[in-house]
């Protein structure tokens, strides 16, 4: 029997997929758990039960997860890529538009009519100060070509628009998805210099936190439109704030507005909506919980942010033993020492590492004793021993 923590409302169409080993507990009980289900939570600071093998974060964004402490402790986070993309990439067109015709600020300026007479003739009078230009045959540059970037890139080319995408890191099956006649840019510097409108899709890291800055935009067209449907933090505020009062940049789209954009002129601030649909929630939740049954079940690891990917199916053998641990030389080497010692034989075994991170799945033909998962668990560089059967 499994337990399973949910640390914000969780669709039902996720956690229905539990099987009648697990029980699922809020955030105000009490006792010990294995696993955590959570959207936004800030995870940084709270007491997790010792016995958390894995933590699923419905959503693709893990800043609210602390990462390297779950490592070094072995526990797994995974993340939803892709499950709220069409969400995010619906939001995204919606900012394209609103920024070349400034909707926002039609819609704010035709409320100040309200209670006034010939609001019609008004209307009319006024409506040229909100004249913006057609996207059909203009430029979307697209920095980050994965699920979201490449949904976005193909409405876009739906839409009439020449779009160039740049992603060095490319996935195959993003590659695949991707229509024909999406430019690849040969460089982040020809993006820039083609585009009439800018969508940056990657994630923030700290080699991204700021990316988009003075240097970055003043390789862009004078005039440029930006749209940030994916942190923040990947905007320098001061470099954007700079470019709006020039003119270099005359509109910025911002998912994630602050205390600095919320009020700075020319940007439009969403209040990060870009996931907030029922659909979105649900896709999010039923991917989550299916990767961390499948982790508790079986072993198998998918999406996580910390560990690779490994999936050595249903679990059928006598015993499966997994063991998280840093990435190491002569670590797999002492894993079946020990096991060869006490005359266990592996009948199938993956290992693979992720950054300073690795992961040995191994299955027995027989039953693992206490005194060898002890020895395993004293191996230098073991970070966690779990037996799945």
């Amino acid at each position: 029997m499994f337990t399973v923590k949910t640390l914000n409302k969780i669709d039902e169409q996720g956690l229905n997929l539990l099987s009648d080993q697990y029980k699922v507990i809020d955030e105000n009980a009490d006792g010990d758990y294995d696993g955590i289900v959570l959207r936004s939570f800030k995870l940084h600071e709270y007491p997790m039960s010792k016995q958390v093998a894995a933590i699923a974060r419905a959503g693709a964004g893990v800043n609210n997860v602390p990462i390297e402490a779950c490592s070094e402790q072995g526990i797994v986070v995974f993340n939803t890529p892709g499950a709220n993309a069409n969400a995010v990439k619906e939001l995204a067109l919606a900012g394209l538009l609103m920024s070349s015709r400034d909707v926002p600020g039609a819609i704010d300026w035709a409320k100040t009519l309200k209670g006034q007479t010939d609001v019609a003739k008004k209307v009319e009078a006024g409506k040229s100060n909100f004249a913006g230009p057609e996207i059909m045959g203009k430029t979307l540059g697209i920095i980050g070509l994965g699920a979201i970037g490449a949904l976005v890139a193909n409405a876009a080319i739906s839409l009439g628009m020449d779009v160039y995408g740049y992603d060095p890191f490319i996935s195959v099956d993003a590659a695949w998805g991707l229509k024909r006649v999406v430019n690849k840019a040969s460089s982040l510097d020809e993006l820039l210099e083609k585009s009439d409108y800018i969508s940056v899709h990657v994630p923030l890291m700290e080699e991204t936190k700021g990316m988009v800055n003075t240097d970055l935009m003043s390789k862009m067209k004078d005039g440029v439109r930006i749209l940030n449907f994916s942190r923040g933090e990947l905007v320098d505020d001061d470099a954007i704030e700079t470019a709006l009062k020039s003119g270099k940049v005359s509109r910025y789209v911002t998912d994630f507005p602050n205390e600095r954009t919320i009020d700075m002129e020319g940007v439009i601030a969403i209040p990060h909506l870009g996931a907030s649909t029922p659909e979105s929630e649900t896709n999010c939740a039923k991917m989550a919980v299916a990767q961390l049954q499948d982790y508790l079940d079986n072993g198998n690891i998918c999406n996580s942010v910390n560990y690779p990917s490994v999936d050595l199916g249903i679990c059928g053998s006598a015993a499966r033993v997994s063991v998280l641990h840093k990435n190491v030389p002569n670590m797999v080497g002492q894993i079946t020492s020990v096991l060869a010692k006490a005359n266990l034989n592996i009948t199938d075994m993956l290992n693979k590492s992720k950054n300073g991170n690795a992961y040995t799945m191994l299955d027995l033909e027989a039953a693992v004793t206490e005194d060898v998962l002890s020895e395993l668990k004293a191996i230098d560089g073991v970070l966690k021993v779990r037996v799945i059967k």
